[in-house]
């Protein structure tokens, strides 16, 4: 009886690898194939597929980021600053910032004079001014709390004393009654400093800086 069973086992196991190589499949027996032949057809170049190592990886995306378009530098410059100023700004400059990232350029500030209206004690009456010029259609500017003559209107701008006399009679004949004719900033000789090209670690060392010009702003170079 053992060796019935015996026989038996070794009997199924024979039927069960057969079954497994797929010798069975013209008899209509053996395990069900996956076959997905239009994923084949899908690949693209599967002989240029390889395996890499982590170092490999690594040098690649440095490459990759080493070639990558560089982010743009910025250019700062300053209005015309007295010789006060400028030393100022050479005592901060001096000690940490590399010699070819600013210059103080020689330049020359023009003189400038305003049509102007002011100053007013309170907002209600810059408030009413405003309205009034608004009736007879005149055009004005609101100058920034950050100029001294604020609060207080600029009717226009001008290079000379002689434009904006010229200018405040005709405002006169349409109805203006208060304006006056003020210089706003004189002709000056002096230095004008220019940081070419900021990048992020010259950028983090720019509060020092603003804080030595003071009132004086850094506004971005003119197109070249």
């Amino acid at each position: 009886m053992l060796r019935l069973w015996v026989l038996l086992l070794l009997l199924l196991n024979g039927v069960y690898f057969a079954w497994g190589q797929g010798w069975l499949m013209v008899y209509g027996f053996g395990p069900t194939t996956q076959r997905e032949p239009q994923r084949l057809a899908r690949q693209i170049q599967p002989e240029a597929v390889r395996t890499i190592s982590e170092r490999e990886a690594a040098q690649t995306l440095h490459a990759e980021q080493s070639a990558a378009p560089a982010k743009p530098k910025l250019c700062l410059l300053t209005p015309v600053l007295d010789e006060k100023q400028a030393q100022a700004v050479r005592a901060v400059l001096l000690p940490s910032w590399p010699t070819t990232s600013w210059t103080l350029e020689a330049a020359t500030q023009t003189e400038r004079w305003l049509v102007y209206m002011g100053k007013y004690t309170n907002p209600a009456e810059l408030e009413k001014k405003r309205s009034q010029l608004d009736d007879i259609k005149i055009a004005y500017e609101t100058l920034p709390n950050i100029s001294p003559l604020a609060p207080g209107l600029s009717l226009g701008v001008f290079e000379t004393q002689a434009k904006a006399t010229t200018a405040l009679a005709t405002l006169v004949q349409r109805g203006v009654r208060t304006a006056k004719v003020l210089q706003e900033r004189p002709a000056l000789q002096g230095l004008r400093l220019r940081l070419p090209a900021l990048d992020d670690s010259l950028l983090a060392q720019l509060p020092p800086v603003r804080a030595a010009l003071g009132e004086q702003a850094l506004a971005p170079c003119p197109a070249e």
